[in-house]
């Protein structure tokens, strides 16, 4: 993959386009900046999940930035974000990841979407810049790209506990009614033969376009109607949310898989707490993770942001961004894509608690995040947590 040539190229491109920052009063040099890009939803239905995912890149620089940067052999660095909107186009994500690297010589761009991976994935590798990949589907790193790095585990791994979970508590009949976007194919095409294989039947099928409406009415109706016990749902966690609530007003009385990308902190407030989630299994509120790191991580979020709960996509951009400045030490380097890459686990093992919420310990080689990710199941208004390997292991 590597290639030499390439490499000198965006090396001296970076250094003629770095900036020359005056002298401080104090006659020191100031630090240079390193250009991180993000492209992700910023606008329309996704806004808030875009802008979640951003929030964590900008909590973690501006942390880095005010303990005085970054120093690597020698020079020492701070972090300029330059984030883009998408609208969760991949094609429009593409257009964004070539302005990244070719007008701020990006060499790590972030997108939180499988669509914005797979066409950053088209060039990064020529262009010599890592993506950071805020998706859970696994064939992001599965396609052999040597500078990508999948943030979060894989969703399929919460195929057979969501499917265990879910029938013990409500029921065999499951009744799709997620989200049209790729990253939501992606999990139903895992999730139905996962449901059957455990014994279960899917009632109906019926997805729905989360980013252009809010009004719900119409297709919760219909695969309410085939009585089902489940329904599986998943988007953004706003419009998540509001299909939920539909259901319940529709006279829903049964439990909900909620996919990944929907979180259910984000969903209780939108629609006034965990009642109208009874039954349901999802991913864990960060705020009631065990790791010392979570905690760790909540209690300063709540300190900058007047006691606000911070979400999955918040936490775990915080600390991708760290790791990749750790991997930037680790490496020696701010420009080398491949030796960035190439450090990722040394980082995870430099990386400090406080900048790891979800307890991540090591990168496999294809550039998968690893972790034992909790499982909420909401029983009685409250949610109860459950480790992956403890649900698969009963």
């Amino acid at each position: 993959m590597g290639n030499g040539k390439q490499t000198l190229v965006n090396r001296f491109r970076r250094l003629a386009c770095a900036s020359a920052i005056a002298l401080a009063a104090t006659g020191a040099q100031a630090a240079e900046e390193v250009n991180i890009g993000f492209t992700g939803p910023l606008s329309g239905g996704a806004a808030l999940y875009g802008q979640n995912t951003l929030e964590g890149l900008q909590m973690a620089a501006k942390e880095i930035n005010e303990a005085g940067g970054f120093t690597v052999d020698g020079e020492t660095y701070e972090i300029n974000l330059v984030s883009l909107d998408d609208k969760y186009s991949p094609s429009q994500a593409a257009v964004n990841g070539k302005r990244l690297v070719q007008q701020y010589n990006a060499p790590v761009i972030f997108t939180p979407h499988s669509g914005g991976t797979f066409a950053l994935q088209a060039f990064n590798e020529r262009d010599g810049f890592v993506v950071m990949s805020y998706t859970s589907v696994p064939t992001v790193t599965e396609k052999g790209n040597e500078l990508t790095v999948r943030i979060p585990p894989t969703f399929t791994g919460y195929m057979k506990p969501f499917t265990k979970i879910a029938m013990k508590e409500n029921g065999k009949k499951v009744a799709v009614a997620n989200a049209t976007h790729d990253y939501a194919k992606y999990w139903t095409k895992a999730f139905v033969p996962t449901w059957e294989a455990m014994g279960g039947t899917v009632v109906a099928d019926n997805p729905m376009d989360y980013n252009k409406s809010a009004d719900f009415y119409t297709g919760v109706s219909k695969v309410l109607a085939e009585k089902p016990d489940v329904m599986f749902i998943g988007g953004a966690s706003e419009p998540t949310a509001l299909v939920a609530k539909q259901a319940r007003e529709l006279g829903f009385k049964g439990g909900f898989v909620i996919m990944d990308q929907a979180k259910m902190g984000e969903m209780s407030k939108i629609i006034g707490g965990y009642k109208m989630l009874e039954g349901s299994v999802g991913v864990v509120p960060l705020t009631l993770y065990e790791e010392p790191g979570a905690k760790a991580f909540v209690a300063k979020y709540h300190k900058q942001n007047a006691e606000k709960d911070p979400t999955t996509e918040v936490a775990y951009n915080y600390f991708a961004l760290h790791t990749v400045v750790q991997a930037m030490q680790e490496a020696g380097t701010v420009e080398d894509a491949e030796a960035i890459r190439g450090a990722f686990s040394a980082a995870l093992k430099s990386l400090k608690p406080e900048n790891n919420p979800y307890g991540v310990t090591a990168i496999d080689d294809k550039g998968g995040m690893m972790a034992d990710p909790n499982i909420a199941t909401v029983k009685n208004g409250e949610v109860v947590l459950q480790r992956m390997s403890e649900v698969l292991a009963e």
